[in-house]
Parts: C-alpha cells; structure tokens; sequence
C-alpha cells in the first residue's frame, strides 16, 4: 500500500466537513483497526484502517454519487484492494465480499454507528454498554431508523461470528475513543 494514513485524512476532510460524518469516519476506522488483528492480519492494520476511514469520504459532497468518488480517488493512486472493498459496503452495487477486509467493513460500519446511537442515549454513554443492550435496541426498528439491520447481520455472518461476541468486540474498539467520538454518556438519567 502506497497511500499514507496522513493523505488518506487529508482526502476525509477536503471532502468532509460535517462534525457527526467525521465522528463516524474515525468510529469505524478504530473498529476496523482492531477487525484486521481479530479477523484478518495484523500487519494490515493501517489498510483496514484507512478503509474504515475513508469508506464514506464522499458520501457529504456527492451523496447520489456515493460511493464513486472515493472508490475513482483510491484507484487512481492504486489502491484497488481499499476501492474494492469501499465498492462492496455500498450493498446496492451488488459486489460480492472476497477478502476479510471486505466482510469487515460490512459487519462494522452500520454496527459501529448502531453502538455509537445506543450510547448517545445512554446516561454513562459506551462505559456499561452490553451487547445484550445494543440487541434490544436493534429489535427497535423506530431507534436509529437508517440503520440497516439486514447489513450489520449479514456481515456478522460473513466473518463466521457471534453476533453478541461481534458487538462486544466493537465496543471495546469504540471504548478508548470515548471521549473523541462523543459517546461518555449525557451523566443525566434516561
């Protein structure tokens, strides 16, 4: 891989500006970061990164576009394997998932903002988040309603997991960026 973390977040925010799509740029970067030790290779770790990081890079500017733009920008500097798993999280173009990395960024993108909305209501925010608790919340088809549900399931199935053991393992990776993406809690009550 030739693109650098440092070019790929100048590209994020060139196209980025919208406080809440950059909290989930960063959000799936770190539970793709820590995917690539879980479920790939470790020492692709700043690959899967990227991929989370960028996956949505174009989705502000050019949202009837998306994901085109980014997935153009990575192969023009010869990063087919990230443009090809970019090309695959957008359901819809009907790509079929080859790599690890590509059912990674399925299982993690929707879920991570799933767990990110779950905190935001939350009085202690992702501190005593459960999975039991992200699962009930799911079921709720009227909380985080873009959410797609059918997503977050099938690429939990793609990587062969737990669908409890996967939602624990993206809270321990959103944990220590708590306070970055907003999500210590609203210390009132619900």
């Amino acid at each position: 891989m030739s693109l650098t973390y440092e070019e790929a977040e100048k590209q994020l925010h060139a196209w980025t500006a919208n406080p809440a799509l950059l909290k989930h740029a960063r959000a799936v970067e770190a539970v793709m970061r820590q995917a690539a030790a879980k479920y790939g290779d470790a020492a692709e770790e700043e690959t899967w990164a990227i991929t989370g990081l960028l996956h949505d890079a174009d989705y502000e500017r050019w949202p009837d576009e998306h994901p085109q733009r980014i997935v153009d920008w990575l192969r023009d500097r010869g990063e087919e394997e990230i443009a090809y798993a970019v090309s695959v999280h957008q359901t819809a173009w009907g790509l079929p998932p080859k790599t690890l990395m590509d059912k990674a960024l399925l299982a993690c993108d929707e879920l991570a903002g799933f767990v990110i909305a779950c905190c935001l209501v939350r009085p202690d925010g992702i501190a005593s988040l459960k999975p039991k608790s992200v699962k009930k919340k799911l079921k709720d088809k009227k909380f985080a309603a873009k959410v797609d549900r059918d997503i977050i399931r099938q690429g939990i199935e793609l990587l062969g997991g737990d669908s409890g053991e996967h939602i624990q393992f993206a809270i321990d990776a959103l944990k220590p960026h708590a306070e970055e993406l907003g999500i210590t809690g609203t210390g009132k009550p619900s």
